[in-house]
């Protein structure tokens, strides 16, 4: 397995800083937040579409430090209703168009969330078949609003040769094991997982079994974690707080062995290669209780002792 950097976590360096501090980690990849809800603080998607002079240099930078592109990641809600979904739209796209000039067949990215009724202005999550109503707004998204977005994104990125990894994150159409096989379901194995263990862990789930029900449609993995708070067993796992301040929480998100033990972590690699997955590990950080170069690095080193233990 290697280990990999979504370069977000350094959103403070410049791309040079940012690539030479992967190197000093130990890192063979990187994965490229373009925008949607990344502020894409190391490349211009624009730029890099349009301008061939500008692709190589990123390309010949990477090259220089012995580092490869894991996956292009264009997390957004392309499935809103409002303005920001045609842009994400258009980001989903593009992200389909540059992929094959950087040589990257991979592409992170949410299933989108959409409004629960024609003329609604925002997306609704449906979690529950109460009130009633739920179930019919349910219905609708998927069969108007989902399902055909998907089968014609899926066969654009198929006709480029393309995965697309698909996290499983709360307030989105995908979000567990159950709604991402009904995806896969209706568009076919273009679609696979971008197995993020950390959103499993807040609403309640176990990395270990869902990484075994997933199977071989497991295609890209983000090394970030969750540390369930004592404020959980007073108001359970669901909590609309801000992400900061991290004190009062149900969770948080965590650097790797600040929530799941390391040995939990060891479990979950293992439980990967079992499954056939003997690749990138991207650490996506989002500890907001530490530095960022320090969580980073709490990340690398335990998912270093737990591939070290499995024998590389």
């Amino acid at each position: 397995m290697k280990i990999g950097l979504n370069t977000d976590g350094f959103a403070a360096l410049s791309l040079e800083a940012c690539l030479d501090r992967a190197v000093e980690l130990g890192f063979a990849c990187v994965e490229y937040g373009l925008g949607g809800w990344s502020s894409a603080p190391h490349v211009d998607i624009a730029e890099l579409l349009a301008n061939a002079t500008a692709r190589d240099r990123l390309l010949g930078m990477l090259r220089d430090r012995n580092l490869e592109i894991s996956a292009l990641n264009c997390s957004g809600n392309q499935l809103h209703p409002g303005e920001s979904g045609a842009k994400d739209m258009k980001l989903v796209y593009d992200a389909l168009d540059l992929a094959p000039l950087l040589g990257v067949r991979r592409i992170v990215m949410m299933s989108g969330l959409p409004e629960g009724g024609p003329g609604d202005a925002c997306p609704n999550w449906i979690t529950s078949s109460w009130p009633p109503e739920a179930m019919a707004m349910l219905e609708w998204q998927w069969s108007e609003r989902v399902i055909p977005f998907w089968k014609d994104f899926a066969a654009a990125a198929e006709r480029k040769g393309l995965r697309l990894c698909v996290e499983l994150h709360g307030r989105q159409a995908v979000y567990n094991v159950e709604s991402f096989f009904r995806l896969r379901d209706a568009v076919g194995p273009a679609v696979g997982v971008n197995f993020d263990p950390s959103h499993l862990i807040w609403m309640g789930g176990d990395p270990v079994s869902a990484i075994r029900a997933l199977d071989d449609c497991i295609y890209h993995v983000h090394g970030k974690d969750t540390r369930i708070e004592p404020r959980a067993r007073i108001d359970g796992l669901l909590d609309p707080k801000h992400v900061v301040p991290a004190h009062g929480r149900s969770w948080n998100f965590a650097s790797l062995g600040h929530g799941t033990p390391v040995r939990g972590w060891l479990e979950i690699l293992t439980a990967l290669r079992e499954v056939g997955y003997d690749d990138v590990i991207s650490i996506e950080n989002e500890d907001y209780a530490l530095d960022a170069d320090k969580a980073v690095a709490t990340s690398a080193a335990t998912l270093r002792f737990c591939i070290e233990q499995l024998g590389g």
